[in-house]
């Protein structure tokens, strides 16, 4: 019989993160010091650290790894791949080199599972057209895969998550339940459909964020993964105090996550996320729509800010018009640290 990756995590893709709350506790007084070319650090709760280079070019870092979100060796390489090259994607960049962060149980699982991990990830780094250099291994309890990321982008393009402005309509660009469906998978209760499902989704690069970081009606950008949809939204609001009007009929979602949930399907990180945020939200009216909308999301959409004027010719960037979803409009502060209403 097969090994299943997942029977040997303890949790899956970015609902393993720490809850926003916990976080905002760890890194207390410990945010980043003064550095004069510094554009953006952990202060900021952005995607990457950015770095102002000479001729107005910005270095763009991250890091991002988790245990088995699915069973596939392959498939957990790609998906933890395309998760961590987001980040660069996500704030306008192109991203130029990778290096690899391995955690593998030497005594439980062979190493030529982890080799296969890799290859899934190389796979990923050569359509985005870079190659992971090297990287960091270590004997660990339970598997776990990402990659560290630099990217380039110019000053002038350079997307952030917190320079919204009232009266932008916030764009999605991948269904939501991501944690549902690979929760259920890890359960064995996910139908073989779903799961092709998933990984397609999971699997497909968020490279637009390059082209939309070039648009002038684009003013702020994020990609939603382990905080959920409202989670990552409260964080675009919060800098200048905006609300967010939610239509929460036009938010794409997986097929038959009703069901899903029905049979306990629901990841730990979405209460996690529940508790940090939900109170920063009015209007939810039941418990499918909690649910979906804290779900932690591994390699989600894009969450794109976009001036009213300028939404078809944002739309027309897409080569793929079903990735654009158009899920409600940001409106003038009401609430000291943003606010979400669901409509």
């Amino acid at each position: 019989m097969s090994v299943r990756l997942t029977q040997f995590s303890s949790g899956a893709g970015c609902g393993c993160k720490i809850s926003s709350a916990t976080l905002g506790r760890i890194l207390q007084n410990n945010m980043s010091s003064p550095q004069r070319n510094l554009l953006v650090g952990n202060s900021e709760k952005d995607d990457c650290a950015a770095y102002l280079l000479p001729d107005n070019q910005v270095l763009l870092s991250t890091t991002d790894f988790f245990m088995p979100v699915v069973d596939h060796p392959e498939d957990f390489g790609r998906i933890a791949a395309a998760n961590a090259i987001s980040d660069i994607y996500a704030m306008g960049g192109q991203p130029i080199l990778a290096l690899s962060i391995l955690g593998w149980p030497v005594g439980k699982l062979s190493p030529e599972l982890a080799n296969r991990v890799l290859n899934g990830a190389r796979e990923i780094a050569t359509a985005c057209g870079i190659s992971i250099a090297g990287g960091h291994s270590i004997d660990s309890q339970e598997p776990i895969f990402g990659l560290s990321v630099n990217g380039l982008v110019s000053a002038q393009n350079l997307k952030r998550n917190s320079t919204a402005n009232a009266g932008d309509v916030l764009v999605l660009t991948k269904p939501l339940g991501l944690g549902i469906y690979t929760t259920a998978m890890k359960k064995g209760v996910l139908s073989h459909e779903h799961e092709k499902l998933a990984v397609a989704v999971m699997t497909t690069l968020n490279s637009i964020g390059q082209a939309l970081a070039k648009s002038p009606h684009v003013s702020a950008m994020t990609d939603v993964t382990g905080f959920g949809l409202i989670g990552h939204t409260l964080e675009m609001l919060a800098p200048r105090k905006l609300t967010f009007e939610l239509n929460y009929s036009q938010v794409p979602q997986l097929p038959d996550l009703a069901s899903y949930i029905e049979q306990k399907t629901v990841p730990g990180g979405t209460e996690r996320n529940a508790e940090s945020f939900e109170n920063r939200v009015v209007g939810l009216t039941n418990e499918l729509m909690r649910k979906i909308l804290f779900d932690p999301q591994t390699s989600g959409g894009l969450l794109i800010a976009v001036a009213p004027e300028g939404l078809d010719d944002v739309r027309d960037l897409f080569e793929d018009k079903s990735q654009f979803h158009v899920i409600g409009n940001i409106t003038h502060h009401l609430s000291e640290g943003g606010c979400v209403n669901i409509v």
